[in-house]
C-alpha cells in the first residue's frame, strides 16, 4: 500500500499592488497546481493548496488558502510547509514588486512628466527559502523558460536546492495541454510531450512515492 503524505501545492500567479486598483501580475491561470492538488488527491494523499488570485473550483477534499503577493504566498506556504512532507511550487511569483504601494488611486493627472517611472524592489524567492530546510522532505520547483531554457532550468534546480524542476515554456500558459521536460538533481530527464495537464500532474504526483533523487 502507498504511503499517505501530505502534500503541499503552491499555485497562480501572485498580484503586487501600484495602488488600491492597479497591479502587477503574470499570465498564469493556476490550472496545473489546480491539477497537481487533485491529482494528489486522486493518489490517496492528504493535501493542501495555496492558490494565488484565481477563478477556480477547489479540488474535492482538498484545502485551499488564498493568497494575493509574493509576500502573503511565503508567509503561508511555509507556514503549512512545518507539517508537509512534500511540496510541488507551481505557484508563477511575481519576481519584483514596487517599492511604495500607493494607498489612493495614481491618478495621471497628479504627473506632469509624460513618461512615469515605477520602481521596483525583489520578491522574495520562495522556493529557495523553503527548500534550504526541507531535510528529507521532497521539493519540486517548475521553471518557465524561453530560448536555452533547459540550461537554465538546470542551474535553477541546483542553485534553489531543489529535487526536481519541472520545465516549461510560455506556451502552456491558459492552455489545455502543455509539453513539460522533468530534471532531477541526479541527471534524469523525462520529456511529457503534448500531453494534458491531468496527464502531466499524474506524472509529476508520481515521483512523490520515489522520494528524492540521489544526486551521487
Amino acid at each position: 500500500m502507498r504511503p499517505r503524505l501530505r502534500v503541499l501545492v503552491t499555485a497562480g500567479p501572485t498580484r503586487e499592488h501600484l495602488d488600491p486598483v492597479r497591479y502587477l501580475s503574470n499570465e498564469s491561470s493556476g490550472r496545473m497546481g489546480f491539477e497537481l492538488a487533485a491529482a494528489a488527491k486522486r493518489a490517496g494523499h492528504a493535501v493542501t493548496l495555496v492558490a494565488g488570485p484565481v477563478d477556480l473550483p477547489t479540488p474535492r477534499g482538498v484545502v485551499r488558502l488564498d493568497v494575493v503577493s509574493a509576500r502573503e504566498l511565503l508567509a503561508v506556504t511555509r507556514r503549512a510547509f512545518r507539517d508537509a512532507d512534500a511540496l510541488l511550487m507551481c505557484a508563477a511569483v511575481a519576481d519584483w514588486r514596487p517599492l511604495r504601494r500607493r494607498t489612493g488611486k495614481w491618478r495621471k493627472e497628479a504627473v506632469r512628466q509624460e513618461v512615469a517611472k515605477i520602481e521596483l524592489v525583489r520578491n522574495p524567492d520562495i522556493l529557495a527559502t523553503l527548500a534550504a530546510r526541507k531535510g528529507r522532505r521532497l521539493v519540486v520547483g517548475f521553471a518557465l523558460e524561453t530560448g536555452a531554457g533547459e540550461v537554465r532550468a538546470r542551474r535553477k534546480l541546483a542553485r534553489k536546492r531543489a529535487d526536481y524542476v519541472v520545465l516549461n515554456d510560455a506556451a502552456v500558459l491558459g492552455a489545455a495541454r502543455t509539453t513539460v521536460t522533468v530534471l532531477g538533481r541526479d541527471g534524469s530527464r523525462r520529456r511529457l510531450a503534448d500531453v494534458t495537464k491531468r496527464a502531466a500532474a499524474e506524472a509529476i504526483v508520481a515521483l512523490l512515492t520515489r522520494g528524492a533523487p540521489d544526486s551521487r
